[in-house]
């Protein structure tokens, strides 16, 4: 009778411990160091390095400096197929340094993988158990693009660019001025390219950019981390002056000669779109004027550099924006994939190489936003698209032959795909409001083989707030769909001040079906300290058809203004907000946003931090500013109505701008300008710089401008 009555206190004692344990574990709190994402605690579960073993049955991936391996399509014990250990020790008896952590990884085959490391290519042997050197290249070496066929290793030093052959350094160009540049991006980047490196199917030549800067006016930063404070000069074309000229160049590695494309005049318009024809005969490359409204989609000779044909053109009153390059088919090499907005959303459309539209694959009000390729036969091409939803991303295939559209992945969610090389299977990585991080493994009709991971919450032991996604109505019509954070801990009946996350501009798309809503660890620390955090992606988003992106043309500012709008009229609708209290954070286009809705509606933002802001598009670049905007000459009205500086006398209380004084990208021009508007005025705001950051507080710093908005939020808010 005494031992039962002890097991039982026994047990009353364990479990009033497992209780407290529990209530411990969902008192758990966000730090702003788990919000700059350093602590790993935090993560959703990933799988490193996962990919298919060239055509082999197996998939590889790293897990504690080892290389593993598991069947593709059967759910059996994984095996090791290599420890870190015995390539240190390889790698020292070839007179290397010893490796930390076991190098990024790519199969070029069923049992040998290739790597980088010092400088050095590498390839390793599974079978033999080797390692060989392929190729190397100089230290001070960069944009390393490696051509898969042949190892050859293209790369630049400083303006010029060279290539590595077996180890030989070949020197492509040689231009002593440092305003001649080959090799690297152009156009800053703004049509889908970010490299300057393009090498043919087989690795016979190069092409690269070739960019002309002379012309452009320099832009001063200042370095002050000297004691003299340094002058660093930038090139930065500016909205409406003189641009950057650009050709297209293509050396061929066995006569050792560049033949520069003829691409006509003037100058100063885009090479967009640049692609290799599969027989390396021809070249093609999308031609867009500078006013980014007529494309003209050119076959260049890649002997003599001439213009063969201008295969179609494509014209809207607004703009033509090319991001992808031109998809061949494989038993048809004649045919190619097009991206094109033409029908006002983002479809393909299958084309020959004489011009001529053979017919559209994709139809229908949704985007498709990435191109996957097609298998070895030319039946199926596979793409990402919105059909479902504009918050979902998934995988399709559509028939070549008859367009019929088949859906691949599985779950509501945001997917992201890698098809094996036959196009027979994929591995599926994705997340959704309710899982955190699946990694699955299907075939190419869409049947799952088998799961390799299921994340459901890393969060689960954190108080966090209710996470509510809505879709509000624009007064076009349109859905606006909205993300809405509670505060930890809810009450309904108290009242919550909020917070507004904005960015609000093109390319860029925040409320999405996706782990967090897509909202990340800051924001869901804002509602533990005891706001009500939302969001709205207005007019001008991402992946809503053109005509909703469009909407901003000439009058950056004004429709995203009235779209916000709409939701704080449904904040406002909220018993448990605050409607005396309401904030506004912002990045970016998205400080544009903030200082804009802080100025345009004093009366109802009390307090707005605003980063990296652009105030006037008169100081913002060429290729960006101009697509939205078009020019100070050709639109005085469009840009008068969007300067912030002719609203500085609207500045009221608790307006904090952050600037990094290196940006490159929205120069301190721009709030350096509007503080000197403000003083004008008699107004005062609060301002605060990072003196060695550009476009954004990036590393341990960034855990800094967290406190910071935090601390300004809950000062004045």
């Amino acid at each position: 009778m005494k031992n039962k009555e002890r097991m039982k206190k026994l047990f009353y004692i364990a479990l009033i411990g497992m209780i407290a344990i529990q209530l411990q574990a969902q008192t758990k709190k966000l730090t702003l160091r788990d919000a700059i994402y350093a602590n790993p605690g935090v993560f959703p579960q990933r799988i490193a390095q996962l990919q298919f073993m060239g055509k082999s049955k197996y998939l590889a991936y790293v897990e504690k400096n080892q290389l593993w391996k598991r069947h593709q399509s059967i759910a059996s014990k994984k095996q090791l197929l290599l420890d870190i250990d015995p390539l240190r020790k390889l790698l020292l008896a070839k007179d290397f340094d010893t490796i930390k952590r076991f190098p990024s990884v790519r199969f070029t085959d069923d049992h040998t993988f290739r790597f980088r490391f010092r400088n050095t290519l590498f390839s390793y042997d599974l079978n033999a158990k080797t390692l060989d050197v392929l190729n190397s290249y100089p230290e001070d070496a960069e944009n390393i693009t490696i051509c898969r066929q042949n190892n050859d290793i293209a790369y630049t030093i400083d303006n010029n660019l060279y290539v590595a052959v077996n180890g030989e350094q070949i020197a492509i160009t040689d231009d002593e001025d440092p305003n001649i540049i080959s090799g690297q991006t152009v156009h800053r980047s703004e049509f889908g390219i970010t490299g300057g490196i393009f090498w043919s199917p087989e690795g016979n030549s190069i092409a690269f950019y070739h960019k002309d800067q002379r012309m452009v006016s320099d832009y001063p930063l200042v370095d002050f981390t000297d004691r003299v404070a340094k002058l660093k000069n930038i090139k930065y074309p500016m909205n409406g002056m003189t641009s950057e000229e650009v050709q297209l160049g293509i050396y061929n590695l066995q006569s050792k000669k560049t033949v520069y494309l003829d691409t006509g005049l003037p100058k100063d318009h885009y090479l967009c779109s640049v692609s290799w024809g599969p027989e390396e005969k021809f070249f093609y490359i999308a031609i867009l004027n500078r006013d980014q409204n007529h494309l003209q989609l050119k076959k260049y000779s890649v002997a003599t550099g001439k213009e063969v044909a201008t295969l179609f053109e494509e014209k809207d009153d607004k703009w033509v924006e090319p991001e992808h390059p031109l998809y061949f088919l494989h038993k048809h090499p004649h045919q190619f994939i097009w991206f094109s907005e033409r029908d006002r959303w983002n479809h393909l459309y299958l084309y020959d190489t004489d011009g001529h539209l053979i017919k559209q694959l994709t139809k229908g009000k949704w985007a498709v936003t990435e191109y996957l390729g097609v298998d070895d036969k030319d039946r199926f091409a596979y793409f990402m698209a919105t059909k479902e939803s504009p918050l979902e991303s998934h995988l399709y295939k559509v028939s070549v032959k008859d367009g019929k559209i088949t859906k691949l992945t599985g779950e509501h969610g945001t997917h992201n795909v890698r098809l094996n090389p036959a196009k027979t299977l994929f591995i599926d990585r994705y997340s959704n409001t309710e899982k955190a991080s699946v990694y699955q493994i299907r075939t190419n009709t869409g049947k799952l083989l088998q799961t390799l991971l299921e994340d459901k919450d890393p969060l689960k032991d954190y108080s966090l707030g209710e996470m509510q996604m809505l879709k509000l109505k624009a007064d076009d019509g349109a859905d606006l769909y909205a993300r809405l954070i509670k505060p930890a801990h809810f009450d309904p009946s108290k009242k919550y001040p909020v917070i507004v996350y904005v960015y609000g501009g093109p390319h860029a798309q925040l409320v999405t079906d996706s782990w967090l809503g897509g909202a990340g660890l800051f924001l869901n620390y804002l509602a533990q300290e005891g706001y009500v955090v939302f969001t709205l992606d207005n007019h001008g988003s991402a992946n809503r058809g053109l005509d909703f992106e469009q909407a901003i043309f000439r009058h950056c500012g004004v429709q995203e203004v009235k779209d916000q709008m709409k939701g704080i009229e449904y904040l406002q609708s909220l018993p448990f907000v605050d409607t005396a209290r309401i904030g506004v954070d912002g990045w970016s286009y998205g400080g544009f946003m903030t200082t804009r809705l802080k100025l345009m509606h004093p009366e109802v933002f009390k307090v707005a931090v605003a980063g990296g802001p652009v105030i006037d598009w008169k100081y913002y670049e060429v290729m960006y500013g101009e697509r939205y905007m078009d020019t100070p000459e050709t639109n005085p009205e469009g840009f008068e109505e969007s300067s912030l500086l002719n609203k500085a006398d609207k500045i009221t209380d608790y307006l904090l701008i952050i600037h990094g004084v290196q940006d490159q990208t929205v120069v301190c021009q721009h709030s350096q300008m509007f503080l000197r508007e403000a003083i004008k005025h008699g107004k005062q705001l609060d301002y605060f710089t990072y003196p060695t950051h550009e476009h954004n507080v990036r590393g341990l710093d960034r855990e800094h401008l967290y406190r910071k908005i935090v601390r300004y939020f809950k000062k004045n808010l």
